[in-house]
Order: structure tokens, then sequence, then C-alpha cells
């Protein structure tokens, strides 16, 4: 992997940082950035383009509108782009680990105590947890579609997406969901608006991209068949979640139906754990991908809790840096593209139908028992959307709910 001095227009910084500089700067940002994927974006633009200028306005942007454009976890996707600019592969690697790192141990940790959680208090605890989610994936649904659902040809691709998803079901409903959106975005959403270029700050040989994206689609056929054939657990676990870490468009959220596909419909975790660590997740800083960490914890593996996450984190991560790495070199070319654009307007309604189909089962009917946990919920939303409350909050309120309701 090959790396050139930065274009002559970015601001006066050293050309390479250094690997703790790096470090340093994403625990400071792991440690406090809450309020998910858009929120964590704005934390990283105040803190490095506008405070430490490691890059301009415009470079920023181009690598986010990249993230946004490949699967995977944007947000860490672009953590990964600026600690490879700042300090080279060993930079991608410690911006990576330093945002990841503090919300990864915090849910471990829970899914180590969550089966302590016994009696009216805890079982309250937990079905407030299960309220958070169902606010938390609502306003999700509700923001994305208004931004990937703009207008009848979107909305329809995100309803097929749902049809599909009731018909077929289970992970591979999920996949022909996503295809599906794809090839009607390919078919009906392609554009001729004029992009503007962008400067090519990551001087990446185009070797370099080939090589990253014949490593991706290796492993994500073949790790299926390899971990078929094996009988070890840990392969089977880092298999399932390369998939679902490798489909994963539109931002973080989306990964729960495909986990939840992939853990639940295996009968490796509970419905109830799976939704009580998903509400816990919304409660920590950083990464929302880190929920596949509690998940590793929470399996039966024969291994310890912290190598099942430990896995189940590289596995999810790996797919999305990938692809970024073998994206870089033909972006500036790639987004001058309508099929490109097209296809990926397709693929973003379609994980709307993803996701609200989620929203209903097993986030709603596992939640909503009663009327007064719609209302629960509902407040949560509100909270949310109309007060633009921080996640944390949501979950700090719910949480004393569900107990409230629990004491009753």
């Amino acid at each position: 992997m090959s790396f050139s001095e930065r274009p002559s227009n970015l601001p006066e910084v050293h050309p390479q940082g250094h690997v703790i500089e790096v470090f340093l700067a994403f625990l400071k940002l792991g440690l406090t950035s809450f309020g998910g994927p858009i929120a964590h974006l704005g934390y990283f633009r105040e803190e490095l383009v506008k405070r430490r200028n490691w890059l301009t306005e415009e470079a920023y942007g181009d690598l986010v509108a990249l993230c946004q454009f490949l699967p995977g976890p944007a947000s860490s996707q672009v953590g990964f782009g600026l600690g490879l600019l700042r300090a080279g592969p060993l930079g991608a690697l410690a911006a990576f680990l330093a945002f990841t790192a503090p919300s990864a141990v915090l849910l471990i940790v829970f899914a180590t105590w969550a089966n302590a959680f016994s009696g009216p208090i805890g079982l309250g605890l937990i079905h407030g947890l299960k309220l958070v989610a169902v606010a938390v994936v609502s306003q999700a649904v509700w923001g994305m579609a208004r931004n990937f659902c703009v207008d009848q040809t979107r909305a329809g691709l995100a309803l097929v997406a749902v049809i599909l998803i009731v018909f077929f079901g289970g992970a591979f409903g999920q996949i022909a969901a996503i295809v599906a959106g794809g090839l009607g975005g390919y078919l009906l959403c392609q554009s001729d608006d004029l992009v503007r270029k962008p400067e090519a700050l990551f001087r990446l040989k185009r070797r370099t991209g080939v090589i990253a994206f014949g490593v991706f689609a290796v492993l994500l056929l073949g790790l299926p068949l390899v971990s078929g054939m094996a009988e070890d657990p840990l392969l089977g676990v880092f298999s399932g979640f390369y998939q679902s870490g490798s489909l994963v468009f539109g931002g973080g959220h989306v990964v729960l139906p495909l986990l939840e596909a992939e853990v639940v419909g295996k009968g490796l975790v509970s419905e109830t754990s799976f939704l009580t660590g998903y509400g816990a997740t919304q409660a920590v800083p950083g990464p929302l991908f880190t929920f596949a960490g509690y998940l590793g914890a929470e399996m039966q593996t024969g291994y310890s809790a912290w190598i099942g996450a430990s896995v189940a984190l590289v596995a999810i991560f790996l797919p999305g840096f990938l692809l970024l790495i073998g994206g870089l070199p033909f972006w500036s070319v790639l987004r001058q593209t309508p099929a490109a654009r097209g296809v990926m307007a397709g693929a973003n309604a379609a994980v709307v139908g993803v996701l609200g189909a989620a929203l209903y089962s097993p986030v709603w009917t596992s939640a909503i028992l009663e009327a007064k946990d719609f209302a629960a919920a509902l407040l949560g939303f509100v909270l949310l959307v109309s007060f633009k409350a921080p996640p944390w909050v949501v979950v700090v309120v719910l949480a004393l709910t569900g107990v409230g309701f629990a004491l009753v």
C-alpha cells in the first residue's frame, strides 16, 4: 500500500502524523461520541477538521460521501479513513481500536452480567430496554424514509423490500430485498445530475483496491462454505457476522434485522437477550456496530465471552474496511456514474423496508404488550424526534419506566 503527499491545497499540517496522536484523538471521540452515526460524523468534523486541521471541509465531505455509498458502518469507515490519511495503515488500525474499544468493553461487561437481572426490578429494566429499541428503531425508520424514499419510485422499492422479507423471511429475504432494491434503482433511479469531481486525497494504487475487493469477495463467498465443513463454532460466528457487515447500507441501525436473522433465527441468542442488548447499545458512546460484541459474548461457543466478542467485532467491521480500501482508488470515477448512483439510491430505499419490517418483528411484537407500553415507546420516540434528546436520556427514562411498570 503506497501513499504520496497530500494535495497542496490542504491545510499546512504534517503529511504524516503519529500513530499515538491518532489513537488519543479517537479515544477521546470513542468516549464522548453519543448519538449514532450522523452525530459521530459531526464530532469528527468538529475535532479533526475544524480544531486539528487534519484535512479540509471539502476533503472531509468527499470521504463521508464515499463511506455513505459503500456498505458498512459509515462513521467507523470515516474514522478508519481519517486514521489512514493521517498516519498510514497503523493509523487506521489505531483509529478503529480507540473509537471502538470503549463501547465494546462496556457492552461485553453488560453481557456477562445480564443474566443477573432477575426479579421485578431486573425484568422491568430489561423490558424498559426493549421499549428503547422500539423508540430508536422507529426514529431510524422515520429519518431514513424521509432521506431515502423521496419519491414514489423509491417508496415503491421500500414496499417491495417489505413484501420480499414477509414472503421469504430470514436472512435470505433481507438479501433478496437489498438486491432487488439495487436492481430497481439501476433501472429506475439513474440521474444525470452533475457531481463535482473530488480531490484524490488517498493516493492508493488501483492494484491495492483490486486486492482489497478480491479479499472481500473471497471471504464473502468462501466463509459460509468453510464454516459449514468445520466444527469450530467460532468460525461460524465469524462467517455470520461478516455476512451481516457486508450488507449494511444506510446506517448502523440496519444491522439490527441482519443480526437478528443471524443469531436469533439460528437460536444462538434469545430474542429477549437480543433486544436487551440493542437497547443497552443506545446508552454507550461509539459505533452501533459494537452491538456485535455484546452478541458475541452472549453466544455459547465454548470459548470465553471476550474471545467470542472479539471474533464477532472483527468480523462485522472487516468487510466495511476492505470495501473502503477497495473503493478509494476508484471513487473519483465511480461517483460520476449515473448507474452507480442509481443502484445506491435503490439499495438505500430497500433498507428502509428491511428496517421497517424489523420494527414490527421482533422489535414491536416483543416489547409492546399493553397500551402502557405503547405510550412509553411513543414518549421515547417524541423525545428523540421532537425534543432532539440524546439516546442515553431515552435509555434512562424508559428503563426507569419499565422498572416502574414492574413494581406497580
